[in-house]
């Protein structure tokens, strides 16, 4: 029965992605093609991918963690990562603009603003809700400081 339901909601999930979420899971599925060559597995439902950039990325279906970090920071970046493929089924559409370009803006400035503040890149409010319900799906705790 445990199974069934897993396999239920793994499907659920996918299904949702490639629907509800699919603006988001296309661009996933573009830089997955451009990181074929890298190491991927199946992280929860979602295609995780080792890639080569110095961040972590989620786009829909698909996250992507750095591949030279240690296994410590990967497994918490793919909760984090996971908690915003969890924000696209929520908001679908909505996704790019209200998780994504926010995002995205914060990353750009982050190195700025935290010159002039200590804060934490995981402080942003999009960045906290990630981090917030990846933890509590994935059951670990994603606290950065």
């Amino acid at each position: 029965m445990k199974n069934t339901i897993k396999i239920i909601s793994l499907t659920i999930y996918i299904l949702l992605q490639c629907t509800w979420g699919l603006l988001q899971s296309f661009a996933g599925l573009l830089i997955f093609l451009f990181n074929i060559t890298s190491s991927h597995n199946l992280y929860h439902g979602a295609v995780r991918t080792q890639w080569s950039a110095k961040s972590g990325l989620s786009l829909g279906l698909f996250i992507f963690v750095p591949v030279d970090c240690s296994r410590e920071i990967s497994e918490k970046l793919s909760v984090h990562e996971y908690g915003h493929t969890l924000q696209s089924l929520v908001l679908g559409p909505l996704y790019l603009p209200v998780i994504g370009l926010p995002s995205f803006i914060w990353f750009l400035l982050y190195p700025i603003i935290k010159k002039k503040k200590a804060i934490s890149y995981y402080d942003f409010i999009i960045e906290k809700w990630a981090d917030a319900w990846g933890g509590i799906i994935i059951y670990e705790a994603t606290t950065w400081r």
